[in-house]
């Protein structure tokens, strides 16, 4: 019989052990603030989950695990839905943040998948969002009445290789699973191409001196009291979706009899848009666009102090689109399709803001 190595505890005991994932986690760990807000967040969401389930059939993944699962998965920066239940299998902080034993199995990969398809089908992830921002509104932590836009543009899951001619006139692609391609001297557009893998994605580049890229365009309303987010939005690189989106996103705000103020870039300083949000009884706190053409923001309104504190603080909107696109993985897009992909835009916004409002809890008032 061969000996027991010094320092190996009894696996008898062990087997005996009443040990919990709640004693493992530590009482000021930051993980426990940010699963307060979500189970607040999912109190509200029941009978849209009630909705969801059938009254018989083989029981599946509840939604609350699925967007809990989903909150860890941005936070942890995991790519895929196979990673994360791999993942699920060793971390103990995972299974007390989903409620599940220290001996439950993790979920099958393929089934873990398929169930995530019902939170796009019942639009969860608008609600979800919602709820985020309507939990923000109870603390007072956003402003009604200053704010910010800007746009981004995210890489589609193709490549260039699948930019064909919508005709199908164009050569044939050489045989191979990665075979060289030769694009000089071929003009290629939206109106003709698009990608067979990817047909909602297309062409677009952030400015002349960077390469195009299949890409879809990822918009925010951001608000100036603690820099959350109060609106979001995926949609297609038109080149105008930018100001388009942020109007559509700017009468969804709830009426109000105050004037508000919006900030941006020098994009948005355009003759229509100014005029739409004058409309909107909206005072237009934009950079002014000189470089080829006279600004439509004029002295009555750069003069204000409050033009350059919008101008200041509108810069923090690029901290959310940051930390989507590296901490939530979204530089490069893990899904096809807009719905899809506006889907998860969505509950990445939303797990930013559980963060932001959960080290607003934490900071003195």
């Amino acid at each position: 019989m061969l000996g027991v190595m010094r320092g190996t505890p009894d696996p008898q005991l062990a087997m005996l052990s009443s040990l919990s994932a709640e004693e493992l986690i530590p009482a000021g760990h930051p993980i426990r603030r940010i699963r307060t807000v979500v189970d607040a967040v999912l109190g509200g969401l029941d009978d849209e989950f009630d909705a969801m389930y059938a009254a018989s059939g083989r029981p599946s993944v509840p939604p609350e695990t699925l967007l809990k699962a989903t909150v860890l998965m941005a936070l942890y920066s995991i790519r895929s839905e196979r990673a994360f239940c791999e993942r699920l299998n060793y971390d103990l902080l995972f299974k007390w943040f989903l409620d599940l034993p220290i001996d439950a199995k993790a979920f099958d990969a393929t089934t873990f998948t398929k169930n995530r398809q019902r939170l796009l089908d019942h639009e969860i992830a608008d609600r979800f969002f919602a709820g985020v921002v309507s939990q923000a509104k109870l603390r007072r932590y956003v402003s009604s009445e200053h704010f910010s836009v800007d746009g981004t543009l995210l890489e589609a899951w193709a490549s260039h290789k699948s930019f064909q001619p919508k005709d199908r006139s164009g050569p044939k692609p050489p045989p191979g699973r990665n075979a060289e391609v030769d694009f000089h001297g071929q003009r290629r557009t939206n109106e003709t191409h698009a990608s067979t893998t990817d047909p909602e994605a297309r062409m677009a580049r952030k400015s002349f001196a960077t390469a195009a890229k299949l890409s879809y365009a990822g918009h925010l309303l951001m608000e100036h009291r603690n820099a959350l987010i109060v609106d979001i939005e995926l949609t297609e690189a038109t080149g105008y979706a930018e100001r388009d989106t942020a109007l559509e996103m700017l009468r969804r705000l709830p009426p109000t009899k105050r004037r508000r103020t919006v900030a941006g870039d020098k994009a948005y300083d355009t003759r229509g848009f100014v005029a739409a949000l004058r409309e909107l009884h909206i005072t237009p706190h934009l950079a002014p666009n000189t470089t080829r053409q006279r600004s439509t923001i004029d002295g009555r309104t750069t003069r204000h102090e409050g033009h350059a504190i919008s101008q200041r603080i509108r810069k923090r909107i690029e901290e959310p689109f940051g930390w989507i696109k590296t901490i939530a993985g979204g530089r490069k897009l893990r899904y096809i399709g807009r719905q899809r992909n506006r889907a998860w835009f969505l509950l990445s916004g939303a797990v930013y803001n559980i963060l932001r409002i959960a080290a607003l809890d934490a900071t003195p008032a």
